[in-house]
């Protein structure tokens, strides 16, 4: 089971391990401003001039192509998303979130 230390440095440990439970915990913690936002993607690639990058189509409306500037974590979620369903899913209370990848998550 994951355990995770909250803001008063206790453990939490999760009841049920699964998706459905995980997302709302991390809802939760995250707190009311944070909103999930889903997309699909459709291009993957690397330049040597500018490095990783990717495109998504997003449900809610618009493209974002982000070209360089993706970490190496955030290049294997999307690579896992783009092999398996080509689904992800950012948590994000910024207004610029279609390139807000701190939580990046593949959906299946």
């Amino acid at each position: 089971m994951a355990t995770k230390k909250g803001a008063d440095d206790k453990a939490r440990q999760a009841k049920r391990a699964g998706a459905e439970e995980l997302e709302t915990a991390r809802a939760r913690e995250a707190g009311p401003k944070f909103e999930w936002h889903f997309g699909r993607i459709t291009r993957m690639g690397h330049s040597e001039v500018a490095g990783l990058g990717v495109t998504i189509v997003w449900d809610e409306g618009g493209v974002s192509s982000q070209q360089g500037g993706l970490t190496e974590d955030q290049w294997d979620i999307f690579k896992l998303a783009f092999l398996t369903t080509g689904r992800v899913a950012v948590l994000s209370d910024e207004e610029g979130w279609m390139y807000a990848y701190r939580f990046l998550e593949a959906v299946r």
